[in-house]
């Protein structure tokens, strides 16, 4: 994340992750400025072991797309919401990438989305973690099923 105080958001994709059992790590690393750590990050994050990223940013927002234009990982951006604008300053600058640098981009403060889409492409070659991951999709379909069941019977 661009920054410490973007982690109440960012808890959320850090939570899901957990819940699947998907090892990850938390870092601050800001485009503007740390510029040499976002550098040495993104390059290295392959050979570490990574990968898929999940970015979260506000304001201009510009550390998914320099991650994902110096990484060949997957990007899944988070779009942080701050005191002005309510994010839309923030999404519009990470889901307006060009051409060849894509950033993948949850809703505006869509962090926990974003750790379940890093749990699919993670799912795509890992068996076990796609069968937690149509467990889960179950789960939300029972949960809707009863939620419907209780709205009929309070009527």
């Amino acid at each position: 994340m661009g920054s410490d105080s973007d982690w109440r958001v960012m808890s959320d994709a850090s939570q899901a992750l957990t819940d699947f059992g998907i090892p990850h790590e938390v870092e601050v690393v800001s485009a503007h400025r740390t510029p040499d750590k976002l550098m040495s990050y993104a390059r290295e994050a392959r050979s570490r072991g990574l990968r898929v990223i999940i970015a979260g940013a506000g304001g201009a927002a510009h550390l998914p797309g320099m991650l994902a234009s110096m990484t060949a990982l997957p990007v899944v951006g988070v779009p942080v919401p701050l005191a002005y604008l309510d994010g839309m300053d923030s999404l519009l600058s990470i889901v307006q990438m060009p051409a060849g640098i894509p950033v993948a981009t949850v809703s505006i403060g869509g962090a926990r989305n974003a750790g379940l889409l890093a749990a699919r492409i993670l799912a795509a070659a890992d068996d076990d973690l796609a069968d937690r991951v149509e467990a889960y999709a179950a789960d939300l379909e029972a949960q809707v099923e009863e939620k419907n069941d209780r709205l009929k019977g309070s009527l």
